[in-house]
């Protein structure tokens, strides 16, 4: 299990503080959400933030757009240090040419899906990504309760994807702790986004290491 401390959880006046800490939790990414009021009732991270972060962190920056028109401002975002950057379903008119644009800057391409969105419908789509973001919470706020039947829609991907024999990396954003975490993993989750359960404990690091132990997946 890949484990992506989302940054948007931590204290936003120490973002700095918030990568050292998960570069010593032994984070494999940090996960960057970007929100437009739009798509999304709240505001994020903009432009400036994703190049300032990908100066004071060796990890890959894990950035999930979830705007509308996220084409206006992809160049943009990936020109910054974005080294992952996932669109929504939902929001993209022509997802094919973002996900294009994506692999030609070098970047691995990703699509999200909200809750209520079948993941049937990524079915021609799959062998353009490298990695599908499940949304087990409605996108736009942190600290939600996890959603169970984002469980089923992860073994149904995973069967779609080793039908095809692709490799495309599932991962899980929303309500994920040291308790949803395990059954995530067991139903094919590859990668976990984590926000509130690390951030907001009086110990960071010492949650991210009680997560991937629970999940069978101790730091190395």
């Amino acid at each position: 299990m890949k484990l992506a401390p989302s940054i948007l959880a931590a204290d936003l006046t120490d973002l700095a503080g918030a990568l050292r800490v998960c570069e010593e939790g032994g984070a494999d990414l940090i996960h960057v959400d970007v929100m437009d009021g739009h798509f999304v009732p709240n505001l994020s991270f903009g432009i400036p933030v994703i190049a300032d972060l990908a100066k004071r962190t060796r990890l890959p920056l894990d950035v999930h757009l979830m705007v509308s028109n996220p084409d206006r401002l992809l160049d943009d975002y990936l020109a910054a240090g974005s080294d992952r950057v996932t669109v929504h379903w939902e929001a993209a008119t022509h997802l094919d040419r973002l996900l294009a644009r994506i692999r030609e800057a070098g970047g691995k391409a990703g699509v999200a899906l909200n809750p209520a969105t079948p993941v049937e419908l990524l079915e021609d789509a799959l062998p353009a990504l490298d990695l599908v973001l499940l949304m087990s919470v409605n996108p736009g706020f942190a600290g939600q309760a996890f959603r169970p039947g984002a469980l089923d829609k992860a073994r149904r991907l995973s069967a779609m994807i080793e039908r095809r024999g692709l490799e495309v990396e599932i991962a899980m954003d929303g309500g994920l702790d040291a308790e949803t975490t395990p059954r995530a993993v067991a139903a094919g989750v590859e990668m976990c986004v984590v926000g509130s359960a690390i951030f907001k404990r009086a110990d960071p690091v010492a949650a991210m290491a009680e997560i991937r132990a629970r999940a069978g997946s101790p730091r190395e």
